[in-house]
């Protein structure tokens, strides 16, 4: 039987959950999601538990936030004046914003506090800091 190694295309269908059971991500009912393992393409955590698999092969990875989306960086957290944020920008909590860095690039934000007069963003990403669990089945490889 062909096991997977570091270079191969492989194609999974997963379910990521968190510490609490609920379910944050699933192939289930789509596309299995592909990749090369070894390559950078999915977390850590994961990629180094699929060589050794064959196609068919099940298993549930747990994955420490170290080996996922880091650790919570506090410096992620930035507080904007009111003001410079466009007035036809409607705010909530939880919002999901874009904005640019002094470099150009774009980079998805959170509002997760506000106030009359300054808004806090967070560029932390929704699942740093946090362990996950991925149940996997190795569907195809090649």
């Amino acid at each position: 039987m062909t096991q997977v190694q570091a270079g191969d295309t492989v194609r999974i269908h997963y379910t990521g959950t968190l510490a609490d059971g609920s379910v944050f991500d699933s192939s289930d009912g789509g596309e299995p999601l592909e990749f090369v393992v070894g390559s950078g393409q999915i977390i850590p955590g994961l990629d180094v538990a699929l060589p050794g698999m064959g196609v068919g092969d099940k298993k549930t990875v747990e994955v420490p936030s170290d080996q996922a989306y880091g650790p919570v960086e506090p410096a992620a957290r930035q507080a904007v004046p009111r003001q410079e944020i466009p007035a036809d920008i409607p705010l909530d909590l939880g919002m999901q914003l874009q904005v640019q860095t002094p470099d150009g690039q774009t980079m998805a934000v959170t509002v997760v506090e506000m106030s009359d007069d300054e808004v806090i963003l967070d560029a932390n990403h929704f699942l740093a800091g946090k362990d996950l669990t991925f149940a996997i089945e190795l569907i195809s490889i090649g």
